[in-house]
C-alpha cells in the first residue's frame, strides 16, 4: 500500500502550497462550511496535566471528491523560547472512494499555511478595501506567515510588529525585510495597534495583548491564538466595541475561544457570525466603514482538509 502513498515533508508542503493556492483552499473550506456542504465533527483540544502543552485532533471532509483528513499534534508554548515552532503535527489523507491512505504530510506546515491563509480570507471579507496599515502581535512563524498572506489581499503600506522579547521582534522585522516587506519593530503593543486599520494577533498569550481602547474606527482585528478557553489575546473592550464578532465556526468558538467564551457567559455577546455565512452572503459583518470588526479563529479540521487536498493535487500534478 505504501507504494501509492505520498509522504510529504514540511519543505515539500510549503513548496507545493503557495500563498494564493492556500488562500483559495481556505475560501473553499469556509464557503463549504457556510453552505452546509462539509463534514465537520467536533475537534479535540486537551491541555496536558504534566506541562503547558495542548494535544489536539481534528477530523473532517470537505467534499465527495476529497476524502477524510485527520490531523494529530500538540501545541508546546515553551518551544518559542528555544526558537522552535510551537506547533507540531502530522496529517493523514484518505482516498475518497476506498478510504485507503493516500498521503501523510507534515502537519505543522499545513497548519501555518492554512491558518494565515484563512486570516487573509477573513481580512478580504471583513476589512475595508483601503485597509493598508497592519499591526502584528507576535514574532514567530504565524506572525510572519500572516504578513505574507494578508499582503496577497490588501496593498499594505505599513507593518508594525511587536512581541515581548526585543531581539525576537527585531529578528522578525529583519526576516520580513529579506522577504521584501518593510516592517518596523516597535516597543509596545499599543504603539503597534494605535492607528492601524488591520490587527493580527498571533500569540499564545493568556492575557490580552490587544486592548479595545487602542483601536481606530474601521479597524479589523484578527486573533488566531485564542484557541482554548484559557487564552485571551484581546480584552473585553475589543468585543464591546465591535459591531460584529465573526468566528470560524460559532459552535466551536463558543466552547474554545477564550474571549468569546467569557463574553457569552457574561451576556456581553448574544450572537456570533460564522465566516462561512459572510462568504455565502447569509450574514453581513460590516455595515459602515467606521465599524470595528473582530474575527476569532480557533482552527477547524475543514481548513486542514481543504489545504491538504490542495497539496495532494499539486503533488500529483508534478508527478504527471
Amino acid at each position: 500500500m505504501t507504494d501509492d502513498v505520498l509522504f510529504l515533508s514540511g519543505p515539500q508542503v510549503t513548496r507545493l502550497l503557495d500563498a494564493d493556492t492556500a488562500i483559495a483552499s481556505q475560501r473553499a473550506a469556509f464557503t463549504a462550511l457556510g453552505s452546509g456542504a462539509a463534514d465537520l465533527p467536533a475537534k479535540i483540544m486537551h491541555p496536558s496535566r504534566f506541562d503547558d502543552s495542548v494535544v489536539f485532533a481534528y477530523v473532517s471532509r470537505l467534499s465527495a471528491d476529497s476524502g477524510a483528513v485527520a490531523k494529530f499534534g500538540s501545541v508546546n508554548p515553551g518551544n518559542a523560547a528555544a526558537g522552535l515552532p510551537t506547533i507540531h503535527a502530522v496529517v493523514s489523507v484518505l482516498d475518497p472512494v476506498t478510504g485507503r491512505l493516500a498521503a501523510v504530510m507534515d502537519g505543522a506546515a499545513v497548519t501555518t499555511l492554512r491558518t494565515a491563509a484563512a486570516s487573509a480570507v477573513a481580512v478580504d471579507a471583513l476589512a475595508t478595501p483601503d485597509s493598508a496599515d497592519l499591526a502584528v502581535l507576535g514574532s514567530g512563524t504565524q506572525a510572519l506567515a500572516h504578513v505574507r498572506a494578508i499582503a496577497r489581499v490588501r496593498d499594505l503600506k505599513t507593518v508594525r510588529l511587536w512581541s515581548p522579547t526585543p531581539r525576537h521582534r527585531a529578528r522578525a522585522a529583519e526576516t520580513l525585510a529579506e522577504l521584501g516587506f518593510s516592517a518596523e519593530a516597535v516597543g509596545s503593543a499599543e504603539e503597534a495597534v494605535s492607528g492601524a486599520s488591520l490587527v493580527a494577533a498571533c500569540t499564545l498569550s493568556t492575557t490580552p495583548v490587544v486592548h479595545g481602547e487602542w483601536l481606530a474606527p474601521g479597524c479589523t482585528v484578527v486573533s488566531v491564538g485564542s484557541f482554548e478557553p484559557t487564552r485571551r489575546e484581546v480584552d473585553t473592550d475589543v468585543l464591546r466595541r465591535s459591531a460584529t464578532v465573526v468566528v470560524d465556526d460559532p459552535a466551536t468558538a463558543a466552547e474554545h475561544a477564550g474571549p468569546v467564551v467569557d463574553a457569552l457567559r457574561t451576556g456581553l455577546l448574544t450572537e456570533l457570525v460564522g465566516l462561512g455565512d459572510v462568504l455565502t452572503g447569509r450574514a453581513v459583518a460590516r455595515t459602515a466603514p467606521g465599524d470595528i470588526v473582530y474575527y476569532n479563529s480557533v482552527g477547524l479540521g475543514i481548513q486542514d482538509a481543504a489545504a491538504s487536498w490542495a497539496v495532494v493535487r499539486a503533488a500529483k500534478g508534478e508527478r504527471r
